[in-house]
């Protein structure tokens, strides 16, 4: 029996065969979009959180779990692809673990974290809406969900604008890399109906401008669990002048999107 070729198992498989090549990819800043916007992007994102511990999620190689790790910050990094947390544990930098976004839905985890961070690795279907349901379970009080992702109206491209899967494409990349990664494609609608759907409370949403193209080279969205933003914002000593006027609580003001 064949495997679904647009299936979150496929994502998985797929990854698994190019651990080498992304990881020289990323380590040698041949992806021209990280390495001019969207790593400093979600780098400032999690940091303007100012958390103790974080917790990367598709961590990958490791680059992000390194980054925060050298600001003295306890960070873990996990990821269903073995061979890449191979690569990660083999340069250090942070506490690496091989777990599957369904198995961390399970409960394989026992870790409470201030930030979880997810950074282009939200690319399945039922795996991520799983992840989002467990996601709660996995933050400290007043803890963040920060995730980057392709920014919808820029990725959806010619076809329609509508949930569903999307075949992978490894255009722009060397040719050590193969049999390229389906992914799930989700509209801006679809994303925050995911995050209201799971408890959380959407507080910022950043839109980091490629300095080249000056189009949107992603989607950043910040969140915290719902009744625990409802609960500061009852508390009248976390309000700033201007949004107790409003009956905003502080958290809820905007912050400059990365340019």
């Amino acid at each position: 029996m064949s495997r679904d070729p647009l299936s979150d198992v496929k994502i998985v498989e797929s990854w698994g065969k190019n651990a080498l090549p992304w990881t020289k990819a990323v380590r040698d800043g041949q992806i021209d979009s990280r390495r001019l916007i969207t790593n400093q992007a979600i780098v400032e994102a999690v940091l303007s959180r100012s958390p103790r511990t974080v917790l990367d999620l598709g961590c990958g190689e490791g680059w992000l779990t390194r980054e925060l790790a050298a600001r003295q910050i306890q960070v873990t990094g996990v990821d269903a692809v073995p061979d890449l947390i191979e690569k990660a544990q083999s340069a250090g930098g942070g506490d690496f673990r091989v777990a599957s976004y369904e198995e961390i839905a399970a409960g394989k985890l026992k870790i409470s974290v201030d930030v979880m961070v997810c950074n282009f690795a939200l690319l399945g279907h039922k795996s991520v809406e799983a992840m989002f349901r467990a996601a709660p379970s996995l933050l400290n009080a007043h803890g963040a969900l920060i995730i980057q992702t392709l920014h919808p109206i820029m990725a959806c491209g010619d076809f329609p604008y509508q949930d569903g899967w999307r075949e992978g494409s490894w255009t722009g990349f060397s040719a050590d890399f193969t049999d390229p990664a389906p992914w799930y494609f989700r509209t801006m609608e679809s994303w925050i109906k995911l995050f209201r759907d799971s408890g959380f409370q959407l507080l910022e949403v950043r839109e980091p401008v490629h300095p080249k193209t000056r189009k949107p080279a992603s989607v950043i969205f910040i969140a915290e669990v719902a009744d625990r933003v409802f609960a500061l914002a009852s508390k009248p000593d976390l309000r700033d002048t201007d949004s107790a006027q409003h009956g905003v609580p502080a958290r809820f003001t905007s912050q400059p999107a990365t340019s």
